[in-house]
């Protein structure tokens, strides 16, 4: 049966944390493992604007052994000029994998249905699990066993940051607090299948209006730009409804005294989060942006290898 991974939830606690080190070893050894040695290749789309996406899959598939091809998602014309069950069935007999960076949560998984290889969401409107699995290595590496680590979220809660947070974090056990305006909090599925994830794992998920609820005494604090794709248009909205929400120097200093800054970026100083706290000893961002590569590397093994 071949696997996917599609949301945070694809993956249950044990492989959850099977994946995180498998993508610790890899980092450690970028070489030694490489399951797409021939050169196999594997397809990458992306329909949204990217940088760390492009560059850390491409890098990664090259460190895996294999090759990393490019799909013109305008120039295909999926769902369009194809339908996504045609581009599936046409890109899976050409790839080892796809990966897919889009908007529709709903066309990734008809791409999955039909593609006959593994299909990874490199980012829909609905999760981010890629960007998750390097946000846990990055805890990881940096405070030790994620279980009964807690972490708030705060900004935009229902952005496939929020979504995905809750999922991946209940799946680790962690304690995960999601501060967002009224409105702005994980989808209702994603924060019903969290709860169910948590009651098994030990981890907790809390929805608070309150930003300071949610960061008082936390080990890391996260956000994201207010403004995400496809929102460009509710700017000047938006900063009038998150603003309460900033990352502040005062507002990161209400967490643990040793907490960790991490948000997945672009992101924009001044607006969602100070200068002084992207830029200062705590901030991990970067070596989140590093350890996209890493993660997605051990994604793409662990799935070739359930095959």
């Amino acid at each position: 049966m071949t696997r996917h991974f599609l949301r945070d939830d694809d993956l249950g606690p044990d492989e959850q944390a099977e994946v995180l080190a498998l993508a610790a070893e890899m980092k450690h050894a970028p070489h030694q493992r490489q399951p797409l040695a021939g050169p196999l290749t594997v397809a990458t789309i992306y329909d949204k604007p990217t940088l760390r996406t492009q560059a850390s899959f491409s890098s990664g598939i090259a460190e895996l052994g294999g090759h990393s091809m490019l799909v013109d998602g305008r120039l295909a014309g999926i769902g369009e000029r194809e339908s996504v069950a045609d581009v599936a069935r046409v890109l899976g007999r050409q790839a080892s994998a796809i990966v897919w960076r889009t908007f529709a949560q709903s066309s990734l998984d008809e791409m999955a249905a039909h593609a006959g290889v593994p299909v990874v969401n490199a980012l829909t409107d609905d999760f981010h699990p890629c960007q998750l699995l390097a946000d846990l290595l990055t805890l990881q590496e940096h405070r030790g066993a994620l279980a009964g680590q807690t972490v708030a979220f705060v900004g935009d809660g229902a952005s496939n940051m929020g979504n995905s947070w809750v999922l991946a974090g209940a799946t680790a056990g962690m304690h995960v607090r999601i501060g967002a305006p009224q409105g702005y909090l994980p989808g209702g599925a994603a924060a019903a299948r969290a709860e169910e994830l948590a009651a098994t794992t030990g981890g907790s998920i809390t929805l608070t209006h309150d930003a300071h609820e949610a960061v008082a005494g936390v080990d890391a604090v996260v956000t994201d730009t207010w403004v995400s794709m496809g929102k460009e248009g509710e700017s000047e909205a938006r900063t009038t409804t998150f603003s309460p929400y900033a990352v502040t120097e005062e507002l990161f200093g209400e967490a643990a005294d040793d907490a960790l800054f991490l948000h997945c970026l672009p992101a924009y100083r001044g607006k969602e989060v100070a200068a002084g706290v992207i830029d200062g000893p705590r901030s991990v961002v970067w070596d989140e942006a590093e350890n996209r590569r890493h993660a997605q590397k051990a994604i793409l093994a662990w799935l070739l290898g359930q095959g």
